[in-house]
């Protein structure tokens, strides 16, 4: 009873009270706003640690800057890739080096260089392989293909359409300068 009572008497006196009240001092905050994609990310990265954790702003930042990324900035260059020939035999040491390489698909090349297809690790898993199979036994001929230039954009569309998470990287010239997978698109927002 005593409750209602307070709660209509403050409602009633509280407008009466109200020219004796010290008006709140206003601060006017400028407003900021960013001239480009570039400006916009920079306060994102400036946004103190208590509003955004150091991780949410590398992802914001990276989420933000997504469209104007290319394949060439996430993709794996050419001088980090391993390569299997097309008529090595699959032994021990080869399944070692595979392996080690952290990677889970591997470029087939011929004897001139020229990209015939690739090995998938899961089909290397298999107990049936012999110390005499070649490579070319358990290759895959369907490869895709990308360009460096081509957009994040591109890439996630393709992955869409084709169903596939391999992508070798081309330049203009057909000359292979790297790989992308859908892994190395993920590790970009995970940063």
């Amino acid at each position: 009873m005593w409750e209602k009572f307070w709660r209509k008497f403050v409602k009633f006196i509280d407008p009466k009270l109200e020219k004796y009240r010290e008006p709140k001092p206003t601060v006017e905050i400028p407003k900021y706003t960013p001239n480009s994609l570039e400006d916009f990310i920079s306060v994102i990265k400036r946004t103190p640690k208590s509003v955004l954790s150091l991780k949410d702003r590398e992802r914001l930042a990276a989420v933000m800057s997504f469209s104007s990324k290319s394949v060439a900035d996430i993709m794996i260059k050419k001088k980090d890739m391993v390569f299997v020939g097309e008529k090595e035999f699959l032994g021990p040491l080869m399944l070692d080096k595979l392996y080690k390489s952290g990677f889970t698909i591997f470029p087939v090349i011929d004897s001139k260089n020229h990209i015939k297809g690739v090995i998938r690790t899961e089909a290397l898993n298999a107990l049936e392989i012999k110390k005499t199979d070649r490579a070319e036994k358990y290759l895959d001929p369907d490869v895709r293909k990308l360009s460096p230039s081509d957009s994040l954009d591109t890439l996630v569309s393709e992955i869409k359409t084709t169903g596939s998470t391999f992508f070798l990287v081309e330049n203009s010239a057909s000359e292979l300068v790297g790989f992308v997978t859908i892994n190395l698109l993920l590790d970009y927002f995970m940063v």
